[in-house]
């Protein structure tokens, strides 16, 4: 028990030295922990000192140099705007003088007008006494005429102006007999000139219209088809187009002949698609004629809006329009009616603009002239006069009116377009081509000018060209020399002047040319 109490005894007293020595221990190591952190902070302290001072400094040079730029910016801006101070001042300092030149300019003047208007009056002084003088001396001078004459003034003066007038009249008179005669040549000159002009300025197809159509076929086998059990086809088929259709030996062909080419037309497209088609009877005719006249009026209305819209002519009537597009297939003597109408309307369209007048009215005119021609109903009445109550009847101008019933003289007419659609009337129907009735001389005398130079010793061909007004001639160069081209030239055109009637002037031209063929084997 004792030793135990020895032993807690030691192990208190342990315990106890340890503690004192551990808190001396712990005591020593603390000052010298605070002794270091003095150290530290003294240190940290001092940096401070240093870091404060480097940025006092750093911040004082930045300071300087934003004032020295901002001084060095503040003079720039000054001395600019010292520099626009003086140019202003200058110019207002030029200014000032100017407007003193222009003062002392207008003050001289001023005084010069002033001087000027102190003469004038005293000139219009002077020239008032001089007229007051003459008025005196004229009065006297009246008078004294008076007394010798025997007249008064009025009578002198009536007297004087009848006789002025007289004079007048007679060199007015004998003027405008000067006048209008050279007004009626160079009226002529000037007529022919413009018709020549439109001649030449338009262009037309030259193409003859016939009264038959023929129906191309493959195989004769077809005729048998259309013709039909004794007949009955083709009699439906006349009855229901109203042309007659001829079916003979013409190999691959059948005829349809008719006055009326829009029958035709109706009757050609009925037979095109019945063949196409392979069934053909009665019935089926019916349906396919009256199906193909419903499309052919339809093209009808597209022809004449197709055709208004190429003249540039705007706002005819519907009726009108179905009339132009009929003119398709109407012919007149050959020449098909719508191509024609369409040349006249342009030659009245280019007369009338070198005439100085309504070019408009007169190609619409021009175009409307022969529309009497295919007026569905049938009429007694000439197709000019019947072609001008149609133009009434739709509101058409009375100048276009009075043009259509006048271009054949079955009225007065009573304006300027008039005469123009009878010219350009005649000028497309007597062109060289235009009509089977000229065609055949127009032929021949084509023939008879190539015949004349081919009788000449050395000509080889001959080319009448643009219709027969040049004639083109090609020599053998053995046989003729440049010096004989040129003498054949001359006498073909003396031959043609002798024994040919023609129109205008016909050129000649030989032509000579040399070659020179060899072979390289």
């Amino acid at each position: 028990m004792g030793e135990i109490l020895y032993i807690v005894l030691a192990a208190l007293i342990g315990t106890g030295a340890g503690a004192a020595i551990a808190g001396a221990l712990i005591k020593n190591k603390n000052s010298k922990l605070e002794e270091e952190t003095r150290e530290r902070v003294k240190t940290m302290l001092r940096e401070a000192e240093v870091n404060a001072e480097t940025i006092k400094k750093e911040r004082i040079l930045e300071a300087k140099e934003k004032y020295l730029k901002l001084k060095s910016e503040f003079d720039e801006e000054m001395g600019n705007k010292k520099n626009i101070i003086l140019t202003n001042e200058n110019k207002v300092k030029q200014r000032e003088q100017q407007v003193s030149k222009e003062l002392e300019q207008v003050k001289r003047k001023e005084a010069e007008l002033d001087s000027k208007t102190e003469n004038l009056t005293a000139q219009l002084h002077s020239v008032k006494v001089k007229k007051e003088e003459l008025d005196r001396v004229t009065n006297q001078r009246i008078t004294d005429l008076e007394k010798v004459a025997n007249l008064t003034r009025e009578e002198a003066r009536d007297q004087l102006v009848t006789m002025l007038t007289e004079e007048a009249n007679s060199r007015a008179s004998s003027q405008i007999k000067d006048i209008l005669d050279e007004a009626k040549l160079t009226a002529t000159k000037q007529a022919k000139k413009i018709v020549l002009d439109t001649i030449q300025r338009t262009a037309t197809e030259h193409a003859v219209e016939n009264c038959v159509s023929v129906f191309s076929i493959e195989s004769d086998d077809i005729k048998g088809k259309i013709i039909g059990r004794e007949g009955r086809n083709i009699r439906a088929l006349e009855a229901a187009t109203g042309v007659e259709i001829v079916v003979d030996d013409t190999p691959e062909a059948i005829i349809i002949s008719g006055f009326d080419p829009v029958r035709r037309e109706i009757a050609r497209l009925s037979l095109h698609r019945l063949v196409q088609d392979g069934r053909i009877h009665p019935a089926r005719i019916e349906e396919v004629v009256a199906k193909t006249e419903k499309n052919i009026e339809e093209e009808i209305v597209e022809i004449g809006e197709r055709t208004c819209i190429d003249l540039g002519i705007h706002g005819l009537h519907p009726e009108l329009i179905r009339m132009v597009g009929r003119m398709r297939y109407r012919s007149s003597y050959g020449q098909n009616l719508l191509q024609h109408s369409r040349e006249v309307a342009k030659l009245c369209a280019t007369m009338a603009a070198e005439m100085g007048l309504n070019a408009k009215m007169a190609k619409r005119a021009g175009l409307l002239h022969d529309i009497g021609k295919v007026w569905h109903e049938e009429q007694e009445l000439p197709h000019a006069i019947l072609g001008m109550e149609l133009a009434k009847r739709y509101k058409e101008h009375p100048e276009i009116c009075n043009a259509i019933g006048a271009h054949h003289d079955e009225i007065e007419m009573t304006t300027m377009i008039s005469p123009i659609v009878q010219a350009s009337d005649a000028i497309s129907g007597a062109r060289p081509g235009a009509r089977r009735e000229v065609m055949d001389s127009y032929i021949k005398r084509l023939k008879d000018l190539e015949e004349l130079a081919l009788a000449f010793d050395g000509v080889n061909k001959c080319f009448a060209m643009q219709a027969g007004r040049e004639l083109r001639v090609l020599v053998d160069a053995d046989n003729v020399d440049d010096v004989t081209a040129g003498k054949l030239s001359f006498d073909i055109s003396q031959k043609i002047e002798k024994e040919m009637q023609y129109p205008g002037q016909i050129k000649i031209t030989v032509i000579r040319e040399m070659r020179s063929v060899n072979y390289a084997r």
